[in-house]
C-alpha cells in the first residue's frame, strides 16, 4: 500500500513540476514580424513540398478526385 502511494506522490509531484513549468513560461508574443514571417515561409514551402513529393505526383498518376492536388 504504501509503495502504490509513493508511486502516486512522485506521478503527482512531476505533474505539478511540470504544471509549473508550462505557467512560468509565458506566452509572449515576439517584438518584431520576422518570426512570423519565417513561420509563414516555412508553411508555404512545406505546402509546396507536399504538393511536389505526393504519391501520386512523384510516380506520374492523374489525381483521383479524391486527392487533393495543388500545383
Amino acid at each position: 500500500m504504501a509503495t502504490i502511494l509513493t508511486v502516486f506522490g512522485v506521478l503527482g509531484a512531476a505533474a505539478l513540476f511540470l504544471i509549473v513549468v508550462l505557467l512560468r513560461r509565458g506566452g509572449s508574443r515576439t517584438e518584431n514580424a520576422d518570426g512570423l514571417r519565417i513561420e509563414r515561409r516555412r508553411r508555404e514551402q512545406a505546402s509546396i513540398d507536399r504538393a511536389t513529393y505526393h504519391s501520386s505526383a512523384v510516380h506520374k498518376e492523374p489525381p483521383t478526385r479524391r486527392q487533393r492536388h495543388r500545383r
